[in-house]
């Protein structure tokens, strides 16, 4: 959290002493500024001020500035169509099998790309991805592989399952790196997915869906059975609404 967020947004009352704390808020930022849209919500509602139309504020974890049009916030900049904003990392770790990343969705995106960068895998099986807002076999999914030394073409798929979607199968044991295009995962709607995945000895290409249409903030990467990841970082990049 920077030196100028702030967690709420002053309430003045008639014949209160206005001391110069709150002054000094406005003073150094302009406008609120808040760590995320969790504190951002928590600071306009409840005791301390009411959300109207044409508030304004910065959020530090996209560096844009936002505005209230009356029933949602929408960005200023500096986001510009078609781009991609980044959100948040995390780093995997070593011989898990899977993670965990929380608050990666929210209303601010409706689009998101993740990255999974050049960690390696112990085995074979199929990669997926499950989003906290879905429970039970509502998921489905299809891709194929191909080897740098074939061109025979590798075709699988998951069936309706509640493992998560399908994001890569025949998996490689070295140096790996999966991009995931997840479509909705915060509306609620029906969530679909687009994945592209390289290692050094096969590339592998799946789509698929989620028919649960419940509203999700979190996912979670896993590989079945007891193959494990070890090393590399995921990266979170919201698509611009506009």
């Amino acid at each position: 959290m920077g030196a100028n967020a702030q967690t709420t947004v002053p309430k003045f009352v008639a014949a209160n002493t206005l001391p110069a704390s709150s002054l000094n808020i406005t003073a150094g930022t302009g406008i609120p500024v808040f760590a995320n849209t969790t504190t951002r919500d928590a600071a306009f509602g409840g005791s301390n001020k009411a959300l109207a139309q044409g508030q304004t504020c910065y959020l530090e974890s996209t560096n844009v500035v936002q505005y209230y049009n009356g029933s949602a916030w929408a960005t200023v900049g500096p986001a510009a169509a078609g781009a991609l904003t980044f959100i948040k990392s995390q780093v995997i770790g070593s011989g898990v099998q899977t993670v965990t990343v929380t608050n990666a969705f929210s209303t601010d995106y409706n689009d998101y790309r993740i990255v999974v960068s050049n960690t390696t895998l112990s085995g074979g099986g199929i990669l997926y991805m499950a989003i906290n807002g879905s429970t039970g076999s509502t998921y489905a999914s299809s891709g194929y592989s191909m080897s740098y030394t074939s061109a025979t073409i590798t075709g699988d798929y998951t069936g309706t399952v509640s493992t998560g979607f399908g994001l890569a199968g025949t998996l490689g044991t070295s140096s790996s790196t999966c991009t995931i295009d997840i479509f909705s995962p915060f509306l609620a709607t029906t969530t679909q997915t687009v994945s592209r995945y390289a290692s050094n000895t096969i590339q592998s290409v799946w789509g698929g869906y989620d028919s649960n249409t419940s509203s999700s903030t979190n996912f979670t990467l896993d590989i079945n059975s007891t193959f494990t990841y070890t090393g590399g970082t995921i990266y979170v990049y919201g698509y611009a609404k506009a």
